[in-house]
């Protein structure tokens, strides 16, 4: 498939609005670097999101709601399993509150950002490990992502680009349960970016 045939994938079937959704959570970590709200505020929003998207979900699961706008931004094998947007929550506010803005700002922008990026240049095929151009992508987003938060610490930058890019390249299947990405680019990037900064520390 060529690049336009993946665009044009990514155009089709509501992806065009999942991209844009996934991206638009880049606005709560701005809300701190861009001095509008402070730290622990940032972290009560993260918190807070978590909790409304649990709650959503229940009512979803529960037949309460059954909202129009799921039928775009919910894929078909999120039916009857907790949907994306709720992992992409629950897992940003745990590194939110886990660990310090540096780590945790970036590692979240690696989601935010970094995963649209590589599904649009990966397109809509499933596959249990991306292709390496898909990889390639997420690796160099994920590391100028957080090149400016570690600028003398390129140990921290590269492995967090590659913790961000096997969690986004290679989806571990668990009991026929796929782990999605969205529950596991925040926690395994922030994880690499912490291990290269105290590696660094030792040299």
């Amino acid at each position: 498939m060529g690049t336009v045939d993946r665009v044009k994938t990514v155009l089709e079937a509501g992806e065009l609005a999942r991209r844009l959704v996934h991206a638009s959570g880049s606005v709560l970590p701005l809300v701190y670097l861009t001095n509008v709200g402070t730290w622990p505020q940032t972290q009560a929003l993260f918190v807070t999101g978590a909790a409304v998207a649990l709650a959503l979900e229940a009512l979803r699961h529960t037949g309460r709601i059954d909202w129009r706008i799921y039928d775009y931004l919910i894929r078909e094998y999120e039916a009857d399993n907790v949907a994306a947007y709720a992992l992409y929550m629950l897992s940003s506010a745990a590194v939110v509150l886990l660990f310090e803005p540096s780590i945790a700002v970036p590692a979240v922008f690696m989601l935010t950002v970094g995963d649209p990026i590589s599904g649009l240049v990966a397109g809509n095929d499933f596959r249990r490990v991306k292709r390496p151009r898909a990889l390639a992508a997420m690796f160099l987003t994920s590391a100028a992502l957080a090149a400016p938060f570690h600028p003398e610490t390129l140990l921290a930058v590269v492995l967090g680009g590659v913790g961000a890019t096997v969690a986004d390249g290679y989806k571990p299947v668990i009991r026929t349960y796929v782990i999605d990405d969205n529950l596991t680019i925040p926690p395994v990037g922030a994880a690499a970016m912490a291990l290269g900064i105290e590696l660094t520390a030792l040299v």
